[in-house]
C-alpha cells in the first residue's frame, strides 16, 4: 500500500451505515454532487433530481439479500457530508466481486479524512462478507486526488474505459481499478 499523506478523520465526523431514515439526506447530498461534478458520475443530475428519496432504499444496509448493497455515510452532527455505496452481483460466477460506487464528499467537508474513512469502512465490511475476493471501481481519469486515495488503499489500475461518460459533445474516460483480498472464511 502506498504511504498516505491525507488528514486523519476529523474528530467531529461519524461514519456509519445508512438506514432508511437517512434517505432524504442521502438524496440531497447526491443531487448536489451530481450537479456539481457531472463528469464523476454515470447518473445525470436532471433525471436523479426527479426521483423521490425512497427509490434509494435498496442502498440501505441489509436491504437486499445477504446484506448487499450497503452504504456508509459520514455525519457532522445532523448533516450528512459524505457517502459511499458498495454492491455485489449475486450471480454465482461473479458473486466474489463487489463494486464501490458513488463516492461523495460534500465540498465544504473535504480535507477532513472523510473519503478515506468511508473507503476504509467499505473495504473492511466487504472483506468480512463471505465470499468477497475483489473490489472494483471506476474513477474519472484525471481525478488525481481520488485516484491517489484509491491507490493508497491498495487499488490498482487494470484498464481504462475510453469515452465512458458523455456530457454534450465532451467525453470523459474512466480508469478501472481493483483491490484483491483473501475471502472471509
Amino acid at each position: 500500500m502506498a504511504e498516505s499523506h491525507a488528514p486523519a478523520l476529523a474528530a467531529d465526523i461519524r461514519i456509519r451505515l445508512m438506514g432508511a431514515p437517512d434517505l432524504a439526506a442521502y438524496k440531497a447530498l447526491r443531487d448536489l454532487m451530481l450537479a456539481a461534478h457531472p463528469e464523476a458520475y454515470t447518473s445525470d443530475a436532471e433525471t436523479e433530481l426527479r426521483r423521490p428519496p425512497e427509490t434509494y432504499l435498496a442502498r440501505v444496509a441489509g436491504a437486499a439479500d445477504k446484506g448487499w448493497p450497503f452504504t456508509f455515510t459520514a455525519w457532522r452532527g445532523a448533516w450528512m457530508c459524505g457517502a459511499l455505496t458498495c454492491e455485489r452481483d449475486e450471480r454465482v460466477k461473479v458473486g466474489h466481486i463487489a463494486k464501490v460506487v458513488g463516492m461523495m464528499v460534500h465540498p465544504d467537508a473535504r480535507r477532513r479524512g472523510i473519503g478515506r474513512a468511508l473507503l476504509e469502512a467499505c473495504i473492511d465490511l466487504a472483506r468480512r462478507r463471505r465470499g468477497t475476493e475483489l473490489l472494483t471501481l471506476s474513477v474519472t481519469s484525471g481525478s488525481v486526488e481520488a485516484i491517489r486515495l484509491y491507490e493508497s488503499a491498495g487499488f490498482v489500475r487494470y484498464g481504462r474505459l475510453e469515452r465512458a461518460v458523455r456530457i454534450g459533445t465532451h467525453y470523459h474516460h474512466k480508469d478501472l481499478m481493483a483491490l484483491r483480498f483473501e475471502p472471509a472464511a
